[in-house]
């Protein structure tokens, strides 16, 4: 998982100017999980992420995501810092949490979140997908 976080990084972070649309809906999709997080709304937060995380997360707590997620340890993250799109991949910065998102057909998902810097290795998340 830490390469697939570490190749999805360097894929953002050399992107070059996103049309706005696609920053626009990376943004908001982020905002909403941010937000369904910091209100206690797991059946919304749930529809937000992205099948494979959705999946991990339910195997891995060995419960239904609703309930699952609520027993993750993720902090209202604050306002957007920054978003950066390259493609399909997205990295949204808040200001106590990072997001990587992807676009599916639906719209986008949330990847991974909590999400932190890890000097020159890479991001140490606590929500990722398989």
């Amino acid at each position: 998982m830490a390469v697939m976080v570490a190749g999805a990084v360097a894929v953002v972070l050399c992107g070059c100017g996103a049309p706005a649309a696609r920053l626009e809906g990376a943004r908001q999709a982020g905002r909403a999980f941010e937000q369904a997080i910091a209100h206690a709304n797991y059946p919304r937060a749930c529809g937000l992420l992205a099948p494979e995380t959705r999946q991990q997360l339910e195997e891995d707590q060995h419960q239904p995501c609703v309930a699952a997620l609520r027993g993750e340890d993720l902090a209202a993250a604050g306002e957007v810092r920054g978003t950066q799109v390259y493609g399909r991949q997205a990295l949204l910065r808040l200001r106590k949490d990072t997001l990587f998102l992807s676009q599916f057909e639906d719209g986008w998902k949330v990847v991974t979140a909590g999400c932190t810097r890890q000097g020159d290795k890479p991001y140490r998340c606590s929500l990722k997908g398989g």
